[in-house]
C-alpha cells in the first residue's frame, strides 16, 4: 500500500475539482487529485459541451428550413444524425486537453485515476494508495437521476450520459422531464428531424419565471414539439424500437426511443462519508464557508455541496475554497447573484430573485420594468424579435432579472454583474453601448425604470418651465 501526505486532496476532476486543484497548485500548495472516471467530469463529457454542440447542429438545420424571410430560398435540410454526433465528439475532443491529466500533472499535481473513499477523518484511499491531507475537497458532481417508475428497468432508455453515443436518428423521441436538459434535447432532436414528445409531471421549465417560460414553450410548440404538462409517468413498457409511457391520468404515449431527464443525483455513494465523519443527506452538509458541518478539514463544491447544479457554480465555489483552504482567508458562498440559462431557442436566462419571490420578500416596495425585443433595432434586423426582459428593482437596485430571447445567456451578464456588486440602476443607464446591439435591451429596461420619474413627474415639468423662462 502506497502512502502520500499532501496539503490538499481533491476528489473529483470535474469543473469544481479542476479549478481548486489548479489554483491551489499554482499558488504553491501540494495537491493530489483523484478521478475514477473521465477527466473533465459531466460538463465536458455528457453535459454542457456536448449538449451545446448538438444544439448548434440543430440550429444550422433549422436555419436552412427557415431562411425565406431573409430573401434566401429555404430548403429541406438533409440531416446526417451520425455526422451531427461527430461534431459533438469533435467539440469534446477539442476542449479535452484543457482538462487532461497531462495538463494538470504539468502544474505539479499528483493525479490518481481511481475513486476515493474516506477511511478516517484525515485519510482517503484510492486504489492501492492512502492519501493523508490537511484539507479534502469533495467535488464529485452528479449523475442523472432515474426515478423508480414501474417497468423502467425492463426497457431501453437514454440519459444525458448515453444519448450522445446514439448514432441512428430516433423516429420518435419521448422525453420524460421538462426541465432545462429535457427541453434543450427535445428542441435539438426536433430540429434534427425527429418527432418529439415531452412528458412533464408538473410545469415545463417550472423553476423559471412562468410568464417568461411561456414565451419559450409557445415557440417550441409552434415548431411542432408536443409538450404534455401535469402528466406524471406511471408505467413504462415495450422494448427496442417501441417504448410506451403511461401517465397517472391514463394518457399513453409510444415512441421509438426514450430519454429520461428528470433531475440529478449527487455522487457521494462511493465516498464512505461516515468513515470520514462527514455529515450528509442527499449531498454533503456544509456551511456558508462550504466546509463540512462535522469535519472542518473537508470542503464540498458544486453539486456535492447541495445547491444550484451548474458548472459555473462549481467554479465559483472553487474560488471560495481556494481563498479559504489555500490562503487562509475568510470566504463564504452566496447565492443571490448566481445566474442560470437554458439554451433553447429562444434562450431563457435568469439571475437574482424571481418576481414572485421578490413580492413575498418586499411587497409593493419593488418595481418591475420590462422591454420587448421587438423594440430593439438589432433584434429587428436579425429577425429575432421574439423575447422580453424583465427586471425587479428594490430601492433603486436590481435584485432580479429574467431575459428570454436571442442570446439571453450572454445578455444576462450585465445584470449578474450589477447584482453581484450591488450596483444601482444608474450603472446600467450610464453605460454607453455600441449601436445596434442586442445589449441595448438592458438599457431600455433600465430607462423604463427612470422614465416615470422624469416624464410623469409634475415637479420636473415645473422645474423645466422655470429653467426655460429664467435661465439665459
Amino acid at each position: 500500500m502506497n502512502r502520500i501526505e499532501t496539503d490538499i486532496c481533491v476528489i473529483g476532476a470535474g469543473s469544481g475539482g479542476l479549478s481548486v486543484a489548479s489554483g491551489a497548485a499554482q499558488m504553491g500548495a501540494r495537491v493530489v487529485l483523484l478521478e475514477g472516471h473521465k477527466m473533465g467530469g459531466d460538463c465536458l463529457n455528457y453535459g454542457c459541451v456536448p449538449s451545446k454542440a448538438l444544439i448548434a447542429a440543430s440550429k444550422a438545420a433549422h436555419a436552412q428550413a427557415h431562411s425565406g424571410s431573409y430573401g434566401v430560398a429555404p430548403v429541406t435540410p438533409e440531416v446526417d444524425y451520425a455526422a451531427a454526433k461527430d461534431h459533438v465528439q469533435q467539440a469534446i475532443a477539442t476542449i479535452a486537453p484543457h482538462d487532461s491529466q497531462e495538463r494538470f500533472e504539468g502544474f505539479g499535481i499528483t493525479v490518481i485515476r481511481d475513486y476515493g473513499r474516506f477511511i478516517s477523518e484525515r485519510e482517503v484511499q484510492a486504489g492501492d494508495t492512502i492519501i493523508k491531507a490537511r484539507r479534502f475537497v469533495i467535488a464529485t458532481g452528479s449523475t442523472p437521476f432515474v426515478p423508480p417508475i414501474e417497468g423502467i428497468d425492463s426497457v431501453p432508455y437514454f440519459t444525458n450520459e448515453t444519448i450522445f453515443d446514439l448514432r441512428e436518428r430516433p423516429e420518435h423521441l419521448i422525453v420524460v422531464g421538462g426541465g432545462p436538459i429535457g427541453m434543450e434535447m427535445a428542441q435539438a432532436h426536433l430540429r434534427l428531424g425527429c418527432k418529439v414528445t415531452v412528458i412533464e409531471g408538473q410545469k415545463a421549465l417550472g423553476k423559471d419565471d412562468p410568464e417568461m417560460a411561456a414565451i419559450v414553450l409557445d415557440r417550441l410548440r409552434s415548431e411542432g414539439l408536443e409538450i404534455i404538462e401535469g402528466a406524471q409517468a406511471k408505467n413504462i413498457s415495450g422494448g427496442e424500437g417501441s417504448v410506451t409511457v403511461e401517465t397517472e391520468d391514463s394518457q399513453s404515449f409510444t415512441g421509438s426511443h426514450l430519454l429520461v431527464a428528470v433531475g440529478r443525483k449527487v455522487n457521494i455513494d462511493k465516498l464512505d462519508l461516515k468513515a470520514g465523519n462527514v455529515a450528509h443527506d442527499r449531498a454533503v452538509k456544509v456551511g456558508a464557508d462550504l466546509r463540512s458541518t462535522t469535519n472542518k478539514r473537508v470542503y464540498a463544491v458544486g453539486d456535492a455541496a447541495g445547491g444550484l447544479m451548474f458548472t459555473h457554480v462549481a467554479g465559483y465555489h472553487a474560488g471560495i475554497v481556494v481563498r479559504s483552504a489555500v490562503l487562509g482567508l475568510p470566504a463564504k458562498a452566496k447565492t443571490a447573484h448566481l445566474p442560470w440559462a437554458t439554451y433553447t431557442d429562444p434562450e431563457l436566462a435568469h439571475v437574482g430573485m424571481l418576481e414572485s419571490d421578490a413580492r413575498k420578500a418586499h411587497g409593493d416596495a419593488i418595481t418591475v420594468v420590462s422591454a420587448d425585443f421587438g423594440g430593439n433595432d438589432r433584434a429587428v434586423t436579425e429577425g429575432k424579435t421574439t423575447g422580453r426582459i424583465k427586471v425587479v428593482v428594490h430601492k433603486g437596485k436590481p435584485i432580479g432579472a429574467t431575459i428570454v430571447g436571442a442570446q439571453a445567456g450572454e445578455l444576462i451578464s450585465i445584470w449578474a454583474m450589477a447584482i453581484a456588486n450591488g450596483l444601482k440602476m444608474t450603472a446600467i443607464t450610464n453605460t454607453v453601448l455600441p449601436y445596434p446591439t442586442l445589449g441595448e435591451i438592458s438599457k431600455r429596461a433600465a430607462s423604463a425604470y427612470f422614465s416615470p420619474k422624469l416624464f410623469d413627474n409634475p415637479w420636473v415639468k415645473r422645474v423645466v418651465r422655470v429653467v426655460q423662462r429664467l435661465v439665459p
